[in-house]
């Protein structure tokens, strides 16, 4: 699979541009603030429907505009596969692919995949829980709808109990049957979610060793721990002893929503115990290991975007990485302040490629 023409109108700071990529390799060059990781932005909107970078929708709009066209024209199991995300200003974002809009977006999530690897990747490290689980929500979501799915029902599930919750609150009153219907619909789904996560960690995680291993220089012990407070008790039962202090925060304490995932270096969080080289091949690996997941999953190599990856490691270990990925991945996006950096990089492998100079 990869993305031929991308088209983009009103698209952050692009105006119109237009751009026909090469079946494998694609640099984009130039001056910081120019607009390269605006390009693999918005090739990250056509896989996912959102930016990668700016989660409000109407902010991806070129300033003084009132809407935006993202359109990629993709190869797809010998199929060509027209994709077109667009927002206007006041009405809902919509994904058309050959021309016939989705009656939900998310039945669009998984059929372009696609990794990014970016300096924002450090939030996995750095920020709170939410955005390790997010980052495992997303790896599995791309490969199972079913997943995704429950992982909707749940949300929305959790979201209506916390309402209540707060009625409850601002009403002086307490209604069990009703508290129990989202209890049932919060079991249901977080139990299964719970389920996938497990088996998708004893996948993922011994695919992220090898990548590790791989790309780093020394023989430090890292993993990844899964920490759900489902491994203790199901779900049901959680809710029904937290009810209490749940009445009193006004929202639900317990469940799938406050998982976690521990990233370690020999034994400890890599947060606090691992220098910046470390922390940064922890990163890359981790993404890296989602890009073999995926096309294990898939059965097709998602497109691969490295954002500004000379930030994140030095020439040697970028080298390494385009190395290790040209038996194995599809198409390829860098973006780099440095051509002739870059350029050195692309050159060592044997495939074709192409300079964006913005």
């Amino acid at each position: 699979m990869f993305l031929k023409k991308l088209s983009l109108v009103n698209y952050k700071n692009f105006k119109a541009k237009d751009f026909e990529f090469d079946e494998k390799i694609n640099c984009l060059v130039g001056n910081n603030g120019i607009g390269k990781t605006n390009v693999l932005d918005a090739i990250y909107h056509l896989s996912f429907g959102k930016s990668y970078f700016n989660p409000i929708a109407i902010q991806n709009i070129r300033h003084g505009e009132d809407f935006f066209v993202v359109d990629g024209l993709f190869r797809k199991s010998g199929h060509e596969e027209h994709v077109i995300c667009s927002l206007k200003k006041g009405q809902k974002k919509s994904i058309k692919r050959n021309g016939k809009a989705y009656d939900k977006l998310s039945d669009h999530i998984g059929f372009l995949p696609l990794v990014i690897i970016s300096p924002a990747d450090r939030d996995l490290i750095v920020e709170g829980s939410e955005t390790r689980r997010k980052f495992m929500d997303s790896v599995i979501s791309q490969s199972d709808k079913t997943y995704l799915n429950h992982l909707i029902q749940y949300n929305r599930a959790l979201s209506q109990r916390n309402s209540l919750l707060k009625y409850f609150a601002l009403n002086h009153t307490y209604d069990h049957d009703t508290l129990g219907i989202y209890n049932e619909q919060l079991h249901l789904h977080g139990s299964a979610i719970f389920r996938a996560r497990v088996e998708f960690l004893k996948v993922f995680v011994p695919i992220f060793l090898e990548r590790y291993r791989s790309i780093s220089d020394s023989d430090e012990n890292v993993n990844i721990a899964y920490s759900s407070a489902l491994s203790e008790q199901p779900l049901d039962e959680l809710l029904k002893n937290t009810i209490n202090k749940d009445r009193a925060l006004q929202y639900t304490s317990t469940g799938i929503h406050r998982d976690d995932l521990s990233l370690e270096i020999d034994g400890f969080p890599i947060k606090k115990f691992g220098s910046q080289g470390q922390q940064k091949s922890f990163l890359v690996a981790l993404k890296l290991a989602q890009f073999d997941f995926i096309k294990q999953q898939a059965g097709v190599s998602p497109i691969l975007l490295l954002d500004d990856i000379f930030d994140k490691l030095d020439e040697n270990r970028v080298t390494r990485i385009v190395k290790l990925m040209e038996n194995n991945f599809g198409q390829l996006f860098i973006s780099d302040t440095h051509a002739d950096r870059t350029e050195a990089v692309v050159q060592k492998t044997a495939r074709s490629y192409k300079m964006f100079r913005l």
